[in-house]
């Protein structure tokens, strides 16, 4: 799956994510503190979420409600594949290696990386 959510995107499908499904005017005022988004900008915003099939709406009985079409997890997942092919040309150990060699990994995410590794190659338990 390719989806390229900008991040103007991730804020507006974080929200829907957590609390689908919502109007505009639900979306509009959840978002407005943390963005100043006008109604205008969520209604942009919505429609190229559903151009890309990321949202989906329903006719309510006021107002439509807008549902995310796409999982939290599938569109991070989308979201790190693309950001490996395009900074690692698809390599995980480049970027690992990268990481270690800049000292960003601290001694929690050594452990975690050990455990998810360990799970990874475990007896198929």
């Amino acid at each position: 799956m390719r989806m390229n959510l900008s991040d103007s995107e991730w804020k507006l499908m974080n929200r829907l994510w957590d609390r689908a499904p919502m109007t505009i005017m639900e979306l509009t005022a959840a978002l407005r503190e943390e963005t100043g988004w006008s109604k205008n900008t969520v209604i942009t915003m919505l429609s190229r979420l559903e151009t890309k099939d990321a949202v989906r709406h329903e006719e309510g009985e006021r107002a439509k409600r807008y549902f995310p079409v796409i999982g939290r997890g599938d569109a991070a997942l989308a979201e790190t594949e693309s950001f490996l092919s395009k900074v690692y040309g698809g390599s995980l150990g480049l970027m690992m290696s990268a990481m270690v060699e800049s000292h960003a990994l601290t001694e929690a995410d050594i452990a975690d990386l050990s455990a998810i590794l360990e799970k990874a190659g475990g007896d198929g338990k």
